[in-house]
């Protein structure tokens, strides 16, 4: 069993210097949100250990996610709130200032994660996660209706 990820700030800022304006607490907080989206228990399904520490990686990629969608960002010395909009903006007019935004994804995608390229980046990295597998029960070596024959695989 590999154990749970724990957040390091400065290692998530030496990956991702562009968000330096994610203060600690805020980052923290972003991390804790991500862990609905990608499961840090000892005994979720992405491996979290050498050489590649996958979920260390996916749950920082989604943190990232989170902060560039919703962190205030510092423009001229002043804090900015995070964009209301949701999906691309698919028209825009400078005249009297006009943005139109959609998520003509189809329902069940990635809408959510496509927004930023943090988030598809970790879509792509979970999708080896997002099949099923199949294990079968055990099967038992005679046919209990029918004693004499045996079942084989």
């Amino acid at each position: 069993m590999d154990s749970p990820v724990v957040f390091v700030y400065a290692d998530w800022l030496a990956a991702y210097p562009e968000l330096s304006y994610v203060n600690s607490v805020q980052a923290q907080g972003y991390f804790q949100r991500a862990q609905m989206f990608c499961d840090n228990s000892s005994r979720s399904i992405i491996p979290n250990c050498q050489p590649l520490y996958l979920r260390a990686m996916l749950l920082g990629l989604v943190t990232a996610h989170i902060a560039s969608m919703n962190a205030p960002t510092i423009s001229n010395g002043q804090s900015v709130p995070a964009s209301p909009l949701v999906g691309r903006i698919s028209n825009a007019t400078e005249g009297s200032v006009n943005a139109t935004t959609e998520m003509s994804y189809p329902a069940g995608s990635a809408q959510w994660f496509n927004q930023t390229r943090y988030g598809a980046e970790a879509y792509g990295g979970m999708a080896q996660f997002r099949s099923m597998l199949y294990v079968p029960g055990p099967v038992p070596p005679y046919n209990p209706y029918f004693p004499q024959t045996i079942v084989s695989r």
